[in-house]
């Protein structure tokens, strides 16, 4: 009996992270806003807000990957003098 309730827990978890792996960065950014306000409010137990803050901070693993990969694709045009522009990669940020 603890072998299943094992098993499900890890399946439980593992369709949790593939959720967030679908969610857009706006609705990561809207779940994280929840989970702030919810913990904010302190009216949450102790073992939901440890589960609430836990999301928090895959979400805000999440979008910090998500804004990584969007800054890497971000290109510069700097215009030339000839009136052309230039597409050059964006500096890393610090």
């Amino acid at each position: 009996m603890k072998k299943v309730k094992e098993e499900a827990a890890a399946e439980a978890v593992e369709s949790k992270e593939e959720g967030k792996a679908a969610m857009t960065f706006e609705e990561a950014l809207a779940r994280l806003e929840e989970i702030v306000r919810a913990l904010e409010s302190g009216s949450a137990p102790l073992d939901e807000s440890l589960a609430l803050f836990e999301e928090g901070v895959g979400l805000v693993k999440l979008c910090n990957a998500r804004l990584d990969t969007a800054e890497q694709k971000v290109k510069l045009l700097i215009p030339n003098p000839d009136g052309t522009a230039e597409e050059r990669d964006m500096p890393p940020m610090t």
